[in-house]
């Protein structure tokens, strides 16, 4: 079994450096890895070091494409026969990957979605955010009919088999996650979430989501639930 672990990253290296040194330190019995970043256009120089780390995939976008143009690519490089996404600032901790692992690796599901809302010791970095995180949990549950505790988190793991059922990936920013999420509802899969640890950073510390991208997410949503009842 092979895993591809799809990281976009845009402006990040010292936390990206970090992070894939926690990646390389988890084991999974019988599970091979393959780490790709998607350098999107970052004007951060620190980003040399890296390409130059063994064991990974390193791609670089000439121009900035956003979260959903940069997994596009990763989608596209990838060879495992499941895909995580993983983001590449710390907030979602590299303990979780086992745990998103676990229902796939034992045929319970072939999505898996790491929720941070039921972890009830997790922490937002504001309570607009975490609002803003309920409302389009909301907007699911009323338009594709699909109860989710944390429909745009950025920690969710598919087979192949998923997605080249949904492919092709078209949205280029945040709202890649709603696309994703309501093509894999359209294709008739199940969703599993499972509780992970989520250690949010602040919009000083360089967390790149703002409220307006919720505009975004949403037309997404409408977008593609359209195209479900349409197929029904």
């Amino acid at each position: 079994m092979k895993l591809s672990i799809i990281i976009p990253s845009y402006n990040n290296s010292q936390r990206l450096v970090a992070l894939l040194k926690e990646i390389k330190k988890i084991k999974v019995p019988q599970v091979e890895k393959e780490i790709i970043i998607i350098n999107d256009a970052s004007p951060d120089v620190s980003y040399e070091r890296i390409k130059k780390m063994k064991g990974i995939i390193y791609l670089f976008h000439k121009k900035n494409t956003g979260k959903g143009g940069a997994l596009r690519t990763g989608f596209k490089k990838a060879t495992g026969d499941i895909l995580f996404i993983q983001d590449d600032d710390l907030e979602y901790s590299c303990d979780n990957i086992p745990i998103l692992l676990e229902p796939i690796l034992n045929n319970s599901s072939e999505v898996v979605y790491g929720s941070r809302r039921l972890n009830k010791k997790n922490k937002y970095s504001s309570q607009t955010y975490f609002l803003g995180g309920v409302f389009i949990n909301t907007l699911f549950r009323i338009i594709l009919r699909r109860n989710l505790t944390d429909s745009i988190t950025g920690a969710k793991v598919m087979t192949r088999n998923v997605y080249n059922k949904i492919k092709p990936i078209k949205t280029d920013g945040f709202e890649i996650e709603a696309e994703l999420t309501a093509k894999i509802v359209g294709a008739g899969f199940g969703i599993k979430e499972v509780a992970i640890t989520y250690l949010p950073r602040s919009h000083k510390e360089g967390k790149n989501i703002r409220w307006h991208h919720a505009f975004k997410i949403i037309k997404t949503i409408w977008i593609y639930s359209r195209k479900k009842r349409k197929s029904e």
